[in-house]
């Protein structure tokens, strides 16, 4: 029997002969819906290759199966669009009607075969479409992509409220203008200057967020990252951060989503337990501020699980914003040049 099968009487004798044999009923009840290698199918029913191959052979004689190549071997599958009707009707019912152990045990090799077949062809993107943020790949992490993303930035003159010891100000001195780093711990402005020592367009302050040293209208940009939570005043703290700003400056703050660890907040000498979003934007706006942005954007994968909300705000390029009045404070250092 070659070609098509025959919608007749000797086609259907002769798909019965083929049922009539187990092995041959195992292969086509595997290859029914999948595509296996002569390997693949000796692995499954671990029956001897030899006997596997002499099977497969009266099947292709039947044209039962269609074949193609998947790198270096012959994939068979059951090609249910060369059977008649009537053969195709038949062989559906014995597949429902055929209820062994035996074929059960095929499916499950077969389906386990076919799940490992997919994790070592599919690449790693595949793998890990949709969670990529989850998962490692080498060189994949988040300081290597705030590195790289750094490199879209055009900044000018930028002031980094609360800057620490200047780790933030390695990334955007290269793409600005200037960076001022205020801090008011000394020490803290003291390990700034050794980090930051060779970046000619940095400067250092020592200074009180409350009460800014600086000019109305200095900085093109303004930075408060994870600061506000040390605010005794954030009010007046956001009142100060948009009066150094130029018409036309951003503002960029980060800080903890609201929350009720008091305990581990004092901890790290914080003095407010985060804001919530309606409570931040309010107080945003209320300094004079356009928000284009007020959202929790991360959540910490440890307990106890804080939340942080990231802004994005402006100063409108057409309103003046009268200087507010200065607490008495002690004088600092201000602006020292880094050499």
């Amino acid at each position: 029997m070659s070609g098509a099968i025959t919608h007749d009487l000797e086609g259907t004798v002769g798909l019965l002969g083929l049922l009539a044999d187990p092995t041959r009923l195992r292969l086509l009840s595997l290859l029914d819906g999948a595509e296996l290698s002569v390997a693949e199918l000796t692995r499954i029913t671990e029956l001897p290759q030899s006997r596997v191959s002499t099977h497969l052979g009266r099947l292709r004689s039947a044209s039962l199966l269609a074949e193609h190549r998947a790198g270096n071997c012959t994939r068979l599958t059951l090609d249910r669009k060369r059977l008649p009707a009537t053969e195709a009707k038949l062989w559906s019912l014995v597949r429902a009607q055929t209820d062994d152990r035996v074929l059960a045990a095929d499916r499950e090799r077969r389906e386990a075969l076919l799940l490992d077949r997919r994790e070592h062809e599919a690449g790693w993107p595949d793998l890990v479409a949709g969670q990529m943020e989850h998962r490692y790949s080498p060189g994949r992490t988040w300081e290597a992509t705030a590195r790289g993303l750094v490199g879209l930035l055009r900044l000018g003159d930028v002031l980094d409220v609360g800057s620490g010891d200047g780790v933030l100000t390695t990334l955007l001195a290269p793409r600005a203008r200037s960076v001022t780093c205020l801090d008011r711990s000394p020490a803290v402005i003291a390990a700034a200057a050794e980090r930051l020592a060779k970046l000619p367009n940095v400067h250092l302050c020592e200074g009180d967020m409350h009460d800014l040293p600086f000019p109305d209208a200095t900085f093109d940009q303004v930075l408060h990252f994870h600061a506000l939570t040390y605010a005794t005043d954030p009010h007046r703290a956001l009142h100060e951060a948009h009066r150094v700003l130029r018409p036309g400056g951003d503002l960029v703050l980060v800080t903890l989503h609201e929350h009720r660890h008091t305990e581990i907040a004092r901890s790290y000498s914080q003095v407010v337990d985060g804001f919530s979003i309606d409570e931040l934007q309010r107080l945003v706006e209320e300094a004079g501020l356009g928000v284009s942005c007020c959202d929790i954007t991360s959540r910490e994968r440890r307990k106890p699980y804080f939340e942080v909300v990231t802004v994005f705000a402006h100063r409108p390029a057409d309103t003046e914003v009268p200087s507010r009045p200065r607490r008495p404070t002690t004088p600092t250092k201000k602006k020292a040049k880094v050499s």
